[in-house]
């Protein structure tokens, strides 16, 4: 006598094979070059779609999201549903590096403040979930915040996390928020942090800790010297 397989099984067996079907029809024809990017799935549809193989369907989504930009300027995308469709890409694929590449470098290169903040909203809430990995991505943003964005603070929020939940980070990023204090004249907070890098006992090349304590003895130089001058 054959036994029958439960209802809620079979249920979950056909709305995974359709869900596969239907992101198969939505990423193998790519869009007309005037159409909408449309809101991102769910992301259990698309870990449903997948079928367990999450990097495939990672890259085709990202060759779906993709052919858009190619059709129409990257400021004529709802950047919204870009967030949506890249963190999509991540949950299928934690490992992947390109929806941050997209977002740091790709996206965040059109010339609209709000929508580049969009894109470096994406990476900040990748960094925080996965720091050991996503580093260089959280440095690219510190550097778009800083240079592309012109905003100090939102660049040492970045570098400052980079610092605190990153030690494995190179010398370059761990140093980041040092010389974004500089830039913004913030003297005793630079020092401090050039304080609390050699402090931290996750300094150990030679040559960094000869680094730090010059950039420290000049900061402490500097400070004493603005002093003087506020007492004059």
């Amino acid at each position: 006598m054959r036994r029958r397989a439960p209802a809620a099984v079979l249920a979950l067996l056909l709305a995974a094979l359709g869900a596969q079907c239907a992101l198969h029809a939505l990423v193998s024809a790519p869009p007309a070059p005037a159409a909408a990017l449309p809101a991102a799935p769910p992301a259990v549809a698309l870990r449903l779609a997948s079928l367990g193989d999450g990097p495939a369907a990672a890259r085709a989504v990202m060759l779906y999201l993709h052919a858009f930009d190619a059709g129409i300027p990257l400021r004529e995308l709802d950047y919204g549903h870009v967030a949506g469709w890249l963190d999509g890409a991540l949950a299928l694929d934690p490992r992947s590096r390109q929806p941050l590449v997209a977002a740091s470098q790709v996206y965040a290169a059109v010339q609209d403040p709000a929508r580049v903040r969009v894109m470096l909203a994406v990476v900040e809430r990748a960094f925080a979930a996965d720091p050991a990995h996503r580093w260089p991505d959280m440095g690219q943003a510190a550097l778009v915040a800083r240079h592309r964005l012109q905003d100090m603070a939102l660049a040492r929020r970045y570098a400052q996390a980079l610092r605190l939940h990153a030690p494995g980070a190179p010398p370059w990023a761990r140093q980041l928020e040092l010389f974004i204090l500089e830039d913004m004249n913030e003297l005793d907070s630079a020092r401090a942090v050039a304080g609390a890098l050699l402090a931290s006992g996750t300094v150990d090349d030679p040559n960094e800790i000869r680094f730090l304590e010059g950039r420290l003895r000049a900061l402490e130089g500097a400070a004493a010297h603005r002093t003087r001058g506020q007492m004059r």
